[in-house]
């Protein structure tokens, strides 16, 4: 098991390692697994990006992001701007259903709302909307349209996870409340633990998950 001097090292050397990230502004701070990441950065998809990066790092248990986004003079843009390039996003995406979801932005940050049938369009929608110009945060309030849960369907995702990631998926408890997915148990990785839910949350008729999954390195 790394300590937190080795951790603190090799997530410094992960971030120095990714040319997407400038790794200069961003501080990192270990206490027990838990990194907490601090600076100032250019861009939203930047800081989304820093989140990624650290969560794929092993033992890695847990990330804390303290980054401001202050953008440059040159990447500044009005509201007014930055919804009509959400607009535009939208509709040049297959994965966004068209006239399903609505973007209200304040400050450059963006309120994604509406509803879709599957998670994938909802993060899709996230995910084009983090790197436009202009843009300091997305909060994403799409909701799920509610759909029948099939009866075996705690069965159905604990095969999705063990055809991913047989050793993974054995320390894993599955259990599903009407359209909600429950995981508890635990994991080798931050990353495995969202992988997890990422398969979670492609069973028809999921409208949330609850991620207890903790992570034992």
């Amino acid at each position: 098991m790394k300590t937190d001097a080795q951790l603190k090292k090799d997530v410094e050397a992960e971030l120095e390692w990714d040319p997407s990230i400038n790794a200069a502004e961003v501080g990192v701070a270990v206490k027990d697994g838990v990194v907490t990441l601090s600076g100032h950065l250019d861009t939203f998809v930047e800081k989304y990006e820093v989140e990624k990066v650290v969560q794929r790092v092993a033992g890695v248990r847990a990330v804390a992001v303290e980054i401001d986004v202050k953008l440059t003079a040159g990447s500044a843009r009005s509201d007014s701007e930055i919804a009509h390039a959400v607009e535009t996003a939208f509709a040049w995406h297959t994965s966004v259903p068209a006239d399903r979801v609505q973007a209200k932005v304040e400050r450059g940050w963006v309120t994604l709302s509406g509803e879709v049938d599957w998670e994938y369009q909802r993060a899709a929608a996230a995910n084009l909307v983090r790197p436009l110009v202009g843009v300091v945060g997305v909060n994403n309030a799409i909701a799920l349209k509610p759909r029948t849960t099939p009866g075996n369907i705690s069965t159905r995702i604990r095969d999705a996870l063990a055809r991913q990631a047989e050793r993974e998926a054995k320390g894993i408890e599955v259990q599903v409340n009407g359209s909600t997915a429950v995981l508890r148990g635990s994991v080798h990785s931050l990353a495995e633990r969202v992988a997890a839910q990422g398969a979670a949350w492609s069973a028809p008729g999921i409208t949330r998950v609850d991620n207890e999954l903790r992570v034992s390195p």
